[in-house]
Order: structure tokens, then sequence, then C-alpha cells
């Protein structure tokens, strides 16, 4: 009876350790958290938060899928928390290139009813991208018609046309630092032209300043949205190849960021009103999303997320600079 009972002892341990080195196997193949902190090191300089911006869109409307998985460098990360329109009121700056071309007047009545009926408590800036500095007309505040009142007509003039936007919306960008951490926008109507170390250097690939903005940014947690309108003296003139590299700059301005990029053809858009419903749509479905990231060295972080529904697509930034 003994015997026969080590007999099947045996015969369970060797069952069970084989049903453990194949359990062992199956989870090396799917990314795993990081788990390898001495004892003896640092867990606050090993870890942090980060917020990124979100945007769902697809058929199930814009429900977080319960499967999500963000990846930092390839590793899975924690998710601590995910808040939505009514746990992180939106922080949005409207920033306006000074040189469009005139027919942008007409739509500063549709931008002005857009802030106008943003939720109560977000928080609105006002500027206007121009020769010089950065024209704050209107700091963050949560009253909403004051900040609607601060927008003004275009210059539409090429003596004001700045220096390149992306400087300036770099300076934007830095308001954002008193502000509490949330769900961050910026709309930019601009051309998104760079050509201050000339026309060679204007493509999305080559503007050092576009790169610049675009680290800004993602490290501030800010989707930018923007909207393509010509500038007098730049690419209202229909040169094929400003306007390709100004909207491509644009383009990848706010897929880097989060955000969409909003064109009508390569001329000015006949009106805003199709653009601004979709980026209130997509306002509506932004979430603040924050997980912690493991990864303490300086450098670049690439950012991935994953999830198993086909019939929803999520918006968010490609990465950061630590």
């Amino acid at each position: 009876m003994q015997a026969a009972t080590r007999h099947i002892t045996i015969a369970l341990l060797a069952a069970l350790f084989c049903a453990g080195t194949i359990n062992v196997h199956a989870q090396s193949q799917i990314p795993q958290p990081r788990d390898n902190l001495s004892p003896q090191s640092d867990t606050r300089d090993a870890v942090r938060g980060v917020t990124i911006p979100i945007t769902i869109r697809g058929r199930r409307g814009s429900e977080v899928p319960p499967n999500l998985i963000v990846l930092e460098n390839d590793e899975v990360q924690q998710i601590l928390s995910i808040r939505n329109t009514s746990r992180a009121p939106l922080s949005i700056a409207v920033l306006i290139q000074d040189d469009v071309v005139s027919s942008i007047a007409n739509e500063i009545k549709a931008l002005a009813s857009f802030i106008r009926r943003l939720p109560e408590g977000s928080r609105v800036l006002v500027g206007y991208l121009r020769a010089g500095s950065l024209q704050i007309r209107q700091g963050f505040t949560t009253n909403l018609p004051s900040a609607a009142n601060a927008l003004r007509i275009p210059v539409g003039s090429p003596a004001m046309a700045p220096y390149n936007p992306y400087v300036q919306i770099r300076e934007a960008l830095a308001r954002f630092e008193s502000l509490p951490t949330g769900r961050r926008a910026v709309l930019v109507v601009s051309d998104g032209l760079d050509v201050s170390r000339g026309v060679d250097s204007s493509s999305p690939t080559q503007s050092l300043d576009l790169q610049r903005a675009i680290n800004e940014a993602q490290r501030r947690s800010v989707a930018i949205y923007s909207f393509y309108a010509p500038t007098v003296g730049g690419t209202a003139g229909g040169n094929q190849f400003l306007v390709s590299n100004a909207q491509g700059s644009l383009n990848r301005l706010s897929d880097d960021t989060g955000g969409r990029a909003f064109f009508q053809g390569t001329g000015a858009p006949v009106s805003f009103d199709p653009f601004l419903r979709d980026l209130t749509g997509s306002l509506n479905k932004q979430y603040a999303l924050t997980y912690l990231s493991t990864h303490p060295d300086k450098g670049y972080r690439r950012i991935k997320l994953l999830f198993d529904q086909t019939d929803t697509e999520i918006d968010y930034p490609s990465g950061y600079v630590r």
C-alpha cells in the first residue's frame, strides 16, 4: 500500500512539474511588467507616474476597452487611472497664426462659439502666433465668455509672420506648467510652414523646431489639434511643395502628440464648422491615462497601446522624452 502511494505521489509530482514548466514557458511569450528592482534600490527613482492623452474612436462609442494594455519600450506598464471628462476638466490653448489669409476672419465667430460651448470647468487660453513673441490675449481661465471675447480678427499681413509657428507653440505649451495634470489640448490654426532655416529644411522630417514642439507637447501630456489655414506671403500662393511640407508638418505634430490634423484640400477651408464638430467629438472622448513607468533612465520612451476591439481606434502620443 505504501509503495503504491509512493508511486502515485511521484507521478503527481512529475505531472505538476511538467504543467509548471509549460505554464512558465507560455508566460514567457507575453511581455511582463518589470519586477527586477533590488531591495536596496530606491523605487522612487526607478518608477514614476506618466500621464498621456488618449482619445477613443469606434462603433462602441467612447468606452475604454476593458483589456487595454500600455507598453513603454515594449514592456507592459501598470495602469493607475483613466480619467474621463467628469473627473479631469479640459485645459485647452487656442492659438491662431496672425498672418493667415483674410477669409479666416469669418471663422472667429465659430471659434468663439466653440469656446463658449466647452464643458463647465474647462480652462482656456487664447493666443496669437506672430512676429516677435507669442501674444497672449487671455491666460488660462475658466471664464469661457471672457476667453471667447479675447479672440480677434487676424492681422493677415506678412509683416506679422512669426519666426516659425513651432517656436511660439512651445511658448504656449510652457503655460501648462502651472496647471494640474489632466486632460490637455492645443488647437492651432496655422499653415504649419517652417522656412526659418530655408525652404529645403521645411519638410516634416527636417524642421528642428517642429521636433522640439512635439517633444515639449509629449513631455507635458498635451494633444495638439491643427486646422490648416494658408498664410499671406507663405502658402497662400499655392506652391505645392510648400503646401505639402506645411500640411505634412501639421499632420506629424498632431499624430505624434495624440491629436488630429484637419485639412480641406490645399486651400483655405470654406468653413471651420465641420472641423469644430469633429474636434468637439474628439475632446468629449478624450481621457487622461496615467500609468507607472519603470524606465528611470533619461532618453526617448516609445508608447504603444494594445487592445483587441477591431472596431475601435485610439489616438495617443507616440512617446515622450524624459
